[in-house]
């Protein structure tokens, strides 16, 4: 198989410091045709047991591997600790081939040439080989709406500003248990689209944010958990809550700016920058918010959140689809990072991020689906696509960043976006094993001449063949291995349409 990038020389320099950190030379290591396996038991799950899910599971674990080998298997990556051995890794600098990483306690030890690394850890587990297979870091959401996916559908062909008309309405038509479904749901799409990270801007729903919790932490999603604290109260006993927590990190939310008074904007981002958590807001979107803004309080939402002193490091603002000169100089100034939703744009928008621009300015930005669909690999596609479109094709830019600026934003980029760029986004010593197992034998990539431009442009959510959260694996050939994915598959399309029913939403359709 001759899948890789042209361009893998470029991974050497991430490799020599995960080898510094090792210890021991750099060596080459050949590609082998067999697998060896690790007994153990899968990662564990609170809905339902044995079930559709695992039987699917099971049966997809047949596949057949490249070269004629044995199947994989998900039991191959239980445990505490795997050697992992797969054609290519995806450092932070590009591709390389020959490496092997280490996985113990939920955690990257080790990333380095693989001879070095199976020869120092021969009395460690039997190395997996993944011939064939593509190891990435796990895509990180930087934006979403996790209490939103009854009704995900119902904002198609709809005006630009919504949220009164689908977007209240359908989350205060939730409670508790409606809240979790929705949250669960929308966490298993994610993992089914190579998410392993996800920012939950908050929700209106008038139930305990611990509902939302249970379900990305059930589905073994990590989250960021938004409480929307726009009255100016519970801001530090929700930080105070999660702190700590090994999948959830807690962060404070308003809406948009016109929901809080000025004091409360500053203090909520001060409350954030003291905790080390982040600020998530929803900036200059639409232009009926820019206008607001202007009306109300005679400046912009970026450039008014500056005039508090409100815009930091801590600070992550949603969208910014509309930015001027002075308000992108604005947050590159301060640290303050944008969540970049391109397909957000698309359905409901009134323009696209100038994502190139904020690039070249040294603006902090990720990728975020706000709640549209739940697929990394197209929304780094419509992340390049609407950049072109939008910005390339008036300049004669027909590079767009290339397919590494999309992947770097769509992976470490987000998770710096979010305040965790110490513990997710790349496959480095000491980052959270969050990663994806992509399978490069497909016609799709085949041959292979830059694999992270194909990864963009080519690759898709069915060649994912295992998503693992903290070290531990949440999804196998789509499916979760160990809980009944299909029972909440059911049930939510039993109470999603009781729930739009209930939330009497106001559609236009001029059909």
């Amino acid at each position: 198989m001759a899948n890789g990038s042209a361009n893998e020389q470029q991974g050497q320099a991430a490799a020599q410091e995960s080898e510094r950190e090792e210890g021991g030379p750099p060596a080459g290591f050949g590609r082998r045709g067999f697998l060896a396996g690790v007994a153990g038991a899968g990662a564990g799950g609170l809905l339902g047991g044995a079930g559709a899910g695992t039987a699917y599971a099971r049966e997809s674990a047949v596949r057949a591997s490249p070269k004629g080998q044995p199947p994989l298997r998900p039991d191959q990556f239980a445990g505490d600790r795997q050697l992992l051995v797969p054609e290519v890794v995806l450092l932070p600098d590009g591709p390389v081939r020959d490496h092997a990483v280490l996985v113990e306690g939920g955690t990257f030890r080790a990333v380095g040439p693989a001879a070095r690394l199976l020869a120092a850890h021969r009395d460690g587990p039997a190395p997996v080989r993944l011939d064939g297979h593509l190891l990435m870091p796990g895509f990180v959401d930087a934006h979403h709406h996790l209490t939103q996916s009854f009704g995900k559908a119902q904002s198609f062909g709809q005006p630009s500003e919504i949220f009164t008309t689908i977007w209240e309405p359908l989350e205060h038509a939730l409670d508790d248990e409606t809240a979790y479904l929705s949250a669960k749901l929308a966490a298993l799409e994610a993992l089914r689209g190579g998410f392993t990270t996800v920012a939950d801007a908050g929700t209106r729903a008038p139930v305990d944010v611990a509902a939302v919790a249970r379900g990305t932490e059930e589905a073994g999603l990590r989250c960021v958990l938004g409480k929307i604290v726009s009255n100016g109260t519970g801001g530090p006993a929700h930080l105070g809550r999660w702190s700590g927590h090994p999948l959830v990190h807690p962060s404070l939310a308003i809406a948009v700016p016109e929901d809080a008074t000025g004091a409360v904007l500053k203090r909520t981002a001060d409350l954030c920058a003291e905790a080390g958590a982040v600020f998530q807001i929803h900036v200059n979107e639409h232009l009926a918010s820019v206008e607001r803004s202007l009306k109300s309080v005679g400046r912009r939402p970026v450039d008014y959140l500056h005039h508090l002193g409100a815009l930091g490091p801590h600070t992550l603002g949603a969208h910014a689809t509309l930015l001027t000169p002075a308000e992108m100089r604005q947050l590159a100034d301060t640290g303050a990072a944008i969540s970049y939703n391109p397909v957000a744009s698309a359905w409901k928008g009134n323009a696209v991020a100038h994502a190139t621009m904020l690039a070249a300015l040294g603006v902090r930005f990720g990728t975020g689906t706000d709640g549209t669909r739940g697929d990394g690999f197209r929304l780094v596609d419509a992340a390049e696509t609407a950049q072109r479109l939008a910005y390339g094709l008036a300049a004669g830019d027909s590079v767009c960043g290339a397919g590494h600026l999309w992947l770097e934003h769509a992976t470490a980029g987000g998770a710096d976006a979010l305040g965790l760029g110490r513990v997710t986004g790349r496959i480095a010593v000491g980052r959270a094993a969050d990663y994806l197992l992509v399978d490069l034998a497909v016609p799709e990539l085949t041959p292979s001449y830059d694999l992270r431009w194909e990864l963009v442009r080519l690759a898709n959510r069915d060649q994912i063949r295992a998503v693992v959260v903290a070290g531990r694996l949440r999804l196998w050939e789509g499916w979760p291995p160990d809980w009944d994915a299909q029972a909440l598959v059911a049930r939510a399309a039993e109470v999603g349409p009781a729930v739009v029913k209930r939330a009497a939403l106001r559609r236009v359709d001029p059909r």
